[in-house]
């Protein structure tokens, strides 16, 4: 072997091993998230409002504008916004008169969270009984674009869906320390929700 090749083999040797390793790229992840150290509550209770509950301090609420569209009997959808979460529950308010427009409002409830079982792993219902209302809680397993949703009754003439959703790609597992803190608050909304028409002090 030539004493110019036995040289050259031995820089591209030196040159090759001076070369910085090479990491293939990491998969996208999602930020941790963290939680806030307790549940704490203050009671929304809005003038004109036909229902008052309690919801988080680190949580804030206003006016859904996204589709009011000018329609009075949207005047009453807010949402409760969990800004350190990047979550949101959508309130929707309807007042009905009749049975048939309460059997309507029920089955469109269902319609609405039953159209997130093409990407859950099942859906469970769990009844809401409180001495104010009544309802029914849809909880989604897999990446349903939202995990909880839920409706509250008083049968009579008022009539609430809610739905929780988060500002990222669903993905159970990562968002899993946000949904199981905000599953309680929901329960909370539950318990302390009163009717305007028949409002009973809330205790704690």
């Amino acid at each position: 072997m030539s004493r110019f090749l036995i040289i050259s083999l031995l820089a591209l040797a030196m040159i090759a091993s001076c070369r910085p390793p090479i990491f293939p790229p990491k998969p996208a992840g999602y930020a941790r998230i963290d939680t806030p150290a307790e549940h704490r509550y203050q009671l929304f209770d809005h003038p004109g409002f036909p229902y008052t509950f309690e919801f988080p301090v680190y949580a804030t609420i206003a006016s859904d504008t996204v589709f009011r569209d000018g329609k009075t009997d949207n005047s009453f959808w807010i949402n409760i916004n969990f800004p350190t979460l990047g979550g949101v529950i959508n309130i929707t308010y309807k007042r009905f008169s009749t049975p048939d427009q309460f059997y309507a409002l029920i089955e469109e409830s269902y319609k609405m969270s039953y159209k997130h079982k093409v990407v859950s792993a099942d859906i469970t219902e769990k009844t809401i009984h409180t001495p104010y209302s009544g309802g029914t809680f849809f909880t989604h397993g897999g990446n349903a674009a939202s995990k909880y949703q839920f409706n509250l009754t008083d049968s009579s003439k008022n009539f609430i869906y809610g739905a929780l959703y988060f500002d990222v790609t669903p993905n159970a597992d990562s968002l899993k320390p946000a949904t199981d803190f905000i599953e309680k608050d929901i329960e909370h909304l539950f318990w302390t929700l009163r009717w305007r028409s028949e409002l009973q002090p809330l205790h704690n």
